[in-house]
């Protein structure tokens, strides 16, 4: 039964992916829902079958083709589609929007702007300014004031088994937070608040940097212990760089920050995991990308914050060495070796 106490309005979802189809089934529980997907055969298919990539659909779920539509009977809107395509992706929708509309994406990535002629692969070094947030693209491509964003340990698997867990929704604008906590807040789910949005973004994303090497090491049969090292590490890692892209330390100890990186850095439903595991199995990155239905965005961001980094004069040593995994031919084994090697005494250094 929808609730009737918000809006009669219907709310929309832009992108049928894993994560935006679990979002429109559980956004579908108070409100009227419109799915928007970029393939129309998709489309067919959910209204033939009221199945989403082996979701079945609330029948509250409308999907659509049409982007505009969206934006035409919806105040509130999830965008959740992968960063690459973020951007195009609100250009068209962007047009279309007004200063009454409310986003919150659910996208854990980062948009750059390169130099005319080059590449991420050519470009030495990104500045935060070359850096954006999907909430600072929102921002960028629309007339969109009230913007916000949803983190956290949410894989699409568990939540649509209904299995406990947490987000949190992020924005400067306490509307925001309170209206994504009503629609999506359910005994299963529970709802958070953080008015730093680029803390907790960056957060997001930077996590699914860990998330590659962690898979790394159960690729290679390592334990808990090494897991555990990784894991402690990795969020010490976390702080640094989120510093320096613009982030508040306090977004990298909650939900957002430890919270995510705990979950994909133990799930083999993780892409970013899976991407590490095939790794140290032997497998090359075009052949892992070359089969895998959905984008892995930690491996775009560790070249990203790698250029950052370099930017910044910083040397974030995880980030460094899954680099020289990722893109210049050093095997997984060396890398665990080197990191095992390298000269570290501080343990922590931010509190």
């Amino acid at each position: 039964m929808i609730s009737r106490n918000l809006s009669d309005k219907p709310v929309g979802v832009v992108g049928a992916g894993n994560f935006g189809t679990v979002i429109a089934n559980f956004l579908a529980r108070h409100r009227q829902v419109i799915l928007y997907a970029r393939d129309e055969k998709a489309v067919r298919r959910m209204e033939e079958t009221h199945e989403n990539r082996g979701y079945k659909l609330n029948k509250h779920i409308r999907p659509t083709h049409d982007l505009a539509s969206i934006a035409r009977e919806c105040d509130i809107i999830f965008p959740i589609v992968p960063s690459e395509h973020f951007r195009s992706m609100m250009k068209k929708l962007g047009p279309h929007l007004h200063p009454y509309h409310i986003l919150i994406h659910g996208t854990k990535g980062f948009d750059i702007t390169l130099p005319k002629g080059e590449t991420i692969d050519t470009v030495h070094a990104l500045s935060r300014q070359q850096v954006k947030t999907m909430s600072e693209v929102i921002r960028e491509e629309s007339v969109v004031v009230r913007v916000g964003c949803l983190a956290g340990p949410n894989l699409s698997k568990e939540l649509a088994q209904r299995q406990p867990s947490a987000t949190v929704v992020a924005s400067p604008f306490q509307e925001v937070i309170q209206i994504g906590k009503r629609l999506l807040r359910n005994d299963r789910f529970q709802v958070y608040e953080n008015t730093d949005l680029v803390g907790v973004e960056i957060a997001g994303v930077l996590k699914n940097i860990i998330a590659i090497a962690s898979g790394c090491l159960s690729g290679l049969g390592y334990g808990e212990n090494a897991k555990g090292l990784l894991i402690s590490r990795g969020a010490v890692e976390m702080v640094y760089l989120g510093r320096i892209l613009g982030g508040n330390t306090k977004a990298f100890l909650g939900v957002a920050g430890i919270g995510d990186l705990v979950a994909t850095c133990n799930s083999p439903t993780s892409r970013n995991f899976s991407v590490g595991y095939r790794l140290a199995k032997g497998q090359t990155l075009k052949e892992i990308l070359s089969d895998m239905e959905e984008v892995a965005e930690g491996i775009k961001t560790v070249q990203i914050v790698k250029k950052c980094a370099e930017h910044y004069k910083a040397r974030p040593l995880i980030t460094d060495t899954l680099y020289k995994v990722l893109f210049e031919g050093m095997t997984v084994q060396d890398a665990v070796d080197y990191l095992m090697r390298y000269p570290l005494n501080v343990e922590i250094d931010f509190v």
